[in-house]
């Protein structure tokens, strides 16, 4: 610790010395101390020497650390229809850990992420005589049973849209959470469902969900129905998702009406590093996913299939009020030349979060003069934004490059361009978009906007 401290010390020989630098650091270096676990820390001496005619300081500091305070247990209160034993589980840390800042502030993100609780208050007791034997008291106020969530919205990719989401905390007397949310718009109209245990003492939740979704492009009609069985977990920058899936889609052009069935093992990952999940400016998300199925459909083969997908998105400043946003993706479904898998495990490109300048899903391969989705994908974006100006730090304007498809391989697959400017809203629940793109393959422009709230 004592190493530690002197390389993070921010006075070092050589620099600059004043009475607010001075006291800078050494509240730094006391604050380090009882972030490590060292809660009452203090300086017992410190003074500063100064040589005039040599033009030095010489520092002197000694600090009583005090003792290291170890996890003995944890004291709940203010719970009445959840169990402290969820609790319990959100704390990660065994008996006689040192208690850091960083396990109070890990332990505090994970009950606010298990939506049970309306306000969350975790202490430590410093009495030095327990330091070995540390509590912690968590005191909480339980979130409502049931609550229901109703939003409206509108964006260039589904049109206008109302949704109404309801969460039952605590179904059928046991530790779970079952969730339902409906949508009703003009080109999607869906229902998801999941019920999901309460975080067990490896933080994972069981779950069992399904999906019907109803969803209309410019050519054609895509209706699908999913049900999930898995495990997850949510580690703060980590998240992971095991699940079995049965999967029947039907679609609709003017020509035909096709039809699958699919069953699958999957896993999706996502790994984040933001300065903000609701603003980020700096940092990245990556997903990836990977499963494994049977599909039969209508007029093929019944056979296996794979499938893998990544996207990932870096965010970075650059200086006088500039950032830079990018974005790459990319998909593939491995399967038999005979084997046709349900639409939702195929690829398109094209609207909002794909390539602008292009309609929500119109870019993929076309039989019959009809778009159809592809067994590969490949999309990318760079953008630049900065804010209007210094009075308007929330309002920002953009340029950007987009440019990707959908083939039926990678090796037909020829990417779409498309480019433009936009206007950017921080609002506080997350950005508003309005973006004038010019899809150079139609030789026209399109404008891109979303926006949704909830109340």
């Amino acid at each position: 610790m004592l190493r530690a401290l002197t390389a993070a010390w921010a006075l070092p020989t050589g620099s600059e010395f004043g009475n607010e630098a001075w006291s800078s650091a050494k509240s730094a270096a006391v604050a380090r101390l009882r972030a490590a676990g060292y809660a009452n820390a203090a300086w017992s001496g410190t003074g500063a020497q100064v040589d005039r005619e040599r033009n030095e300081v010489r520092l002197f500091i000694v600090a009583d650390s005090g003792p290291l305070y170890r996890l003995g247990g944890i004291v709940v209160e203010g719970l009445h229809a959840q169990e402290a034993e969820t609790v319990q589980n959100l704390l990660v840390a065994h008996r006689g850990a040192p208690v850091t800042e960083a396990l109070l502030l890990d332990f505090q993100e994970r009950l606010q992420k298990a939506g049970l609780y309306a306000s969350i208050n975790v202490t430590l007791d410093t009495l030095p005589a327990t330091a070995a034997e540390a509590q912690l008291q968590v005191r909480l106020r339980e979130a409502a049973l049931q609550d229901y969530t109703f939003g409206i919205g509108v964006s260039a990719n589904t049109g206008a849209r109302a949704t109404v989401t309801h969460v039952y905390r605590r179904v059928f007397g046991q530790a779970a959470t079952a969730r339902n949310k409906a949508e009703l718009g003009e080109r999607r109209q869906a229902w998801e469902g999941e019920i999901s245990t309460h975080p067990g003492p490896d933080l994972y939740r069981n779950l069992l969900g399904g999906t019907v979704e109803w969803l209309k492009s410019d050519t054609d009609i895509v209706l699908s129905q999913r049900l999930r069985l898995g495990r997850t977990i949510d580690m703060g920058r980590i998240d992971r998702l095991y699940f079995v899936e049965a999967e029947r889609a039907k679609r609709e052009t003017a020509l035909e009406t096709t039809r699958a069935i699919a069953y699958s093992l999957n896993y999706h990952g996502v790994w984040r590093d933001l300065d903000s999940v609701v603003l980020p400016t700096s940092g990245f998300t990556a997903a990836g996913q990977v499963g494994v199925g049977r599909s039969q459909a209508t007029n093929a083969e019944t056979g296996p299939f794979s499938r893998a997908y990544l996207r990932f998105t870096g965010y970075l400043p650059l200086g006088q009020s500039w950032y830079g946003q990018a974005r790459i993706e990319a998909g593939q479904l491995f399967k038999d030349g005979n084997v046709v898998a349900p639409d939702s495990q195929r690829f398109r490109a094209g609207g909002d979060d794909s390539v602008r300048g292009y309609g929500y899903r119109t870019l993929g391969p076309v039989s019959n003069g009809v778009v159809g989705s592809g067994d590969a994908l490949f999309t990318a974006s760079v953008e630049l934004a900065r804010p209007f100006a210094a009075s308007l730090p929330s309002v920002w304007g953009a340029v950007f490059v987009d440019a990707g498809n959908a083939a039926d391989s990678f090796a037909n697959l020829n990417p779409a361009l498309g480019y433009g400017i936009g206007l950017r809203w921080r609002s506080p629940v997350g950005p508003l978009r309005l973006d004038w793109a010019y899809g150079q393959e139609l030789r026209r422009s399109r404008l891109h906007f979303s926006v949704g709230i909830a109340f």
